[in-house]
């Protein structure tokens, strides 16, 4: 049975990204192309090189960094990563675009992959996953402990919706405009298992809740728990999962930033402060679940004009100031540069109605943004 163990969680602050892309023709439009690039005859160029995968449709691929151990290189690594992926498409005379959802894909006409993982699930979970194309941004932070890895997932939930917020870079949906931020969030949380999870009050309590989905064949695998957050019991991280994917290289580089100053932060409040009884439950639990729910649809709809609940369930708090608290207290610039520059969603929607669809697609290429 796929599950993990507590030994997993033996290091704290190591990164890992994930980043979803999508495989296009030399216009930007949908290609399918993933079989050759992960399986082509070609082997990707360092450091992608057994760090390329599918994803559900033909047209999206997954890259992973190697671990950094410094926090400092990232920015190196996501580069390196992509400029990467960019030459080894280019092998093929495909090119590569970030997005959350790409603007002229329309599901109906695109083909699913082959690997049998993806065959199971579209015939488990049918048309949700069938309309799936969403790309995503995956960061990860190595935790010393499986309880404080739990823990801090439980704190995280509170900031993410404001994450998305900042992230939204998916207006469009099967070539038309939705009118919301983010649109990858609503057709990705169509699928079982995703969105907000809720308060577990330990690891234990976690992979007792994954060994049942997995017994019960409501997952096959722990892969398959795809929350916004949650600890990865395979990995030993933290792993959060809710910025729409980018074109970007910078944008990715603050993200990573803010989770893990967001992780390392709540690590040392657990030794601190919560830690051996950290299951009495910290601010974590001061909201229900369905107002966090209600926190994350208020990113989707409105982006950067959302305000949200704040901790208290009573006042409610605008996007500036949850950045400025969040860069104050963990000494970070990234949340304020994302805050600054132009939102996904509003330079998407800008680039279409000056230029068509085609100038969109062609302003979402990876090698069309410096790095």
């Amino acid at each position: 049975m796929d599950t993990g163990s507590a030994a997993a969680f033996d290091r704290m602050g190591t990164l890992g990204v994930e980043e979803e892309f999508y495989v296009v023709d030399d216009e930007g439009r949908p290609a399918s192309g993933s079989d050759r690039l992960v399986y082509g005859e070609r082997e990707p160029p360092e450091p992608l090189a057994g760090r390329i995968d599918h994803e559900l449709f033909k047209f999206v691929v997954e890259s992973q960094t190697p671990l950094i151990e410094d926090p400092g290189g990232v920015r190196d690594r996501v580069v390196a990563v992509r400029e990467a992926l960019v030459e080894h498409a280019g092998s093929y005379d495909l090119r590569v675009a970030g997005a959350g959802l790409h603007p002229a894909a329309v599901w109906r006409d695109l083909d699913h992959a082959e690997k049998p993982r993806y065959r199971s699930q579209l015939d488990r979970i049918r048309y949700p996953q069938h309309r799936n194309t969403t790309a995503g941004l995956h960061v990860h932070v190595g935790v010393d402990d499986a309880d404080k890895a739990t823990w801090v997932a439980n704190e995280l939930r509170w900031s993410l919706p404001p994450m998305l917020a900042l992230s939204a870079n998916s207006p469009f949906w099967n070539g038309f405009d939705t009118g919301l931020a983010s649109a990858r969030a609503t057709v990705f949380e169509n699928l079982p298992n995703t969105g907000m999870p809720g308060y577990f009050d330990s690891f234990a309590a976690y992979r007792d809740f994954e060994r049942r989905m997995v017994e019960h064949g409501s997952i096959e695998d722990r892969g398959e728990l795809w929350f916004d957050v949650r600890p990865h019991t395979g990995h030993g991280t933290v792993e959060v999962r809710t910025p729409d994917g980018q074109s970007n290289p910078g944008v990715v580089v603050a993200f990573v930033e803010w989770v893990h100053a967001l992780v390392v932060d709540l690590a040392e409040r657990y030794e601190d402060e919560a830690a051996p009884d950290a299951a009495a439950g910290g601010d974590g639990r001061g909201l229900r679940r369905e107002l966090l729910d209600e926190n994350k649809w208020r990113a989707v709809r409105h982006g950067r004009d959302a305000s949200f609940l704040d901790r208290d369930g009573e006042s409610t708090v605008d996007l500036p100031t949850v950045v400025d608290r969040q860069c104050d207290r963990l000494g970070v610039e990234g949340p304020r540069f994302l805050l600054e520059r132009e939102s996904g969603a509003a330079r998407q929607r800008r680039i279409r109605d000056a230029g068509g669809l085609d100038a969109l697609c062609r302003a979402l290429l990876l090698d069309e943004h410096d790095a």
